[in-house]
């Protein structure tokens, strides 16, 4: 025999109360043991809410005499867009209404003398063996939504890419995607989180939820587990720049750095352009002999795809020709000859250090407390911001720092970007002296007519 069991209910004389969303929104967690919530309206199905907080369904009823448990799937609140047609599977987040409709489907298998839990592992192993070589796996459809989706849409898309590689196939990759619970998002995004990567875990957060968008429009899945669920972490829009003394600061502290992280911080900050971008610089995309140097980058390591021309002030175009060469790939900036230079971190943390001790031997030499000194936390994307700030107190025009800084958005976005096709080579390149000769009177401390403070207040 088998049956559906209520353990909440003790018979007519103490009815279950029926279950709303309002009620399943409402439901609290205990302390230490986890509560199971029965519902009114379908004897055997309930709310399981964890001490964690974190809520699900199951089905509880009796095989051959044995009491069992069916997992249904985490709870969804609310489904946005249109409502999901039929049964989902087993294992997908679920309204209280689309749990019941899988709960009847599990009483209906039960009334047919099978048991449910088997029925959803054989349904589990047939789909398995149905698809062949995973092919529904989320490594191989994460292959396909790069290939598909990402690459004629997205420039970005190598980020994506790196995004399943690094973070997600590691953990999901041999797994179907019909088996992603809401629980398997929350736990990877969790651990990004807990290594402190909330960004990271944010930008995670937009692939999955477009990836498994892609999937229920070409009918893989009927929902995602992504399903009311929002950004992991808030983010603020950064203001840091640094201050006219902070950029003193950081030249003197880039002094004291060899080939090639050096040399490579103030290339970022006369140039302003992109870490990758200036890490992966090859001598054959810089013409230093004319009278008029510059730097043009490809199309392909632009962020918009786009061929970007570099105007070179003097000093940046020195800068340069005084590096050693290294290896006959072409890269400039390499200690191995084949590959561009990484480690970026490491490095800028030793410049931290570098900055904080000229600051704390300056105090000291004032009679200040050491101790007392901090640096303000500073992003190497903040000397790209500090440029463009910096361009427009020497009241350059913002078009022209859009196009120094390789912008496809603000002035040129949409149907400007299309028709515009100016490249502003001769205002890039005034733009660009302007600024090398203003981190040039800061830095030596001669007066120039063109230099302004920055500000030394930062939000």
């Amino acid at each position: 025999m088998s049956a559906v069991t209520d353990q909440g209910n003790a018979g007519l004389r103490n009815p279950s109360k029926v279950l709303t969303a309002k009620t399943v929104e409402a439901a609290k967690p205990e302390a230490k043991n986890r509560r199971e919530i029965p519902d009114g309206a379908l004897p055997g199905l309930y709310l399981v809410v964890q001490p964690t907080g974190v809520k699900s369904w199951a089905l509880r009823y009796r095989f051959d005499g044995k009491p069992k448990k069916l997992t249904i799937g985490p709870v969804l609140l609310k489904r946005e867009g249109d409502e999901i047609e039929g049964t989902l599977p087993l294992g997908q987040s679920m309204t209280l209404q689309e749990a019941r409709r899988a709960a009847r489907d599990a009483i209906q298998t039960l009334g047919e003398g099978r048991d449910p839990g088997t029925a959803k592992k054989e349904a589990k192993a047939h789909r398995a063996a149905d698809t062949g070589e995973d092919k529904d796996s989320v490594e191989k459809q994460g292959q396909r939504f790069i290939a598909r989706y990402c690459k004629p849409r997205n420039r970005s898309w190598k980020e994506v890419e790196r995004q399943f590689k690094i973070e997600i196939n590691p953990h999901w990759g041999k797994k179907g995607v019909h088996d992603i619970t809401k629980r398997d998002v929350l736990d990877l995004l969790d651990a990004v989180i807990d290594r402190g990567s909330p960004v990271t875990a944010n930008r995670i957060f937009a692939t999955l939820r477009r990836f498994f968008g892609w999937l229920i429009e070409r009918d893989i899945l009927k929902a995602s587990p992504c399903a009311g669920m929002k950004k992991p972490t808030p983010e603020t829009s950064r203001e840091r720049i640094l201050t006219s003394d902070e950029i003193k600061l950081f030249w003197q502290a880039t002094e004291g750095f060899d080939h090639p992280f050096g040399p490579m911080w103030r290339l970022l900050l006369l140039t302003g352009q992109r870490r990758n971008e200036i890490a992966g610089m090859k001598r054959g995309e810089l013409a230093l002999d004319d009278d008029a140097p510059a730097w043009t980058i490809p199309g392909a390591r632009t962020k918009n795809g786009n061929e970007h021309f570099v105007p070179l002030a003097p000093g940046a175009a020195t800068l340069i020709k005084s590096l050693p060469r290294i290896g006959d790939k072409g890269f400039v900036f390499t200690t191995t000859g084949e590959t561009a230079v990484s480690g970026f971190s490491r490095s800028k943390g030793r410049l931290d250090l570098a900055m904080l001790a000229i600051l704390r031997d300056t105090a000291a030499k004032a009679g200040d407390d050491p101790a007392r000194i901090s640096l303000t936390p500073w992003t190497l994307h903040d000397l790209r911001r500090t440029m463009a700030s910096g361009m427009a107190a020497l009241n350059i025009s913002l078009p022209v720092v859009e196009k120094v800084l390789n912008h496809s958005s603000g002035s040129f976005a949409g149907i400007v970007g299309v028709y515009q096709r100016f490249d502003f080579a001769k205002e890039k390149r005034a733009a660009l002296l302007a600024w090398a000769d203003f981190i040039d009177a800061l830095v030596t401390e001669r007066p120039a007519a063109n230099v302004v403070k920055l500000r030394e207040v930062v939000a």
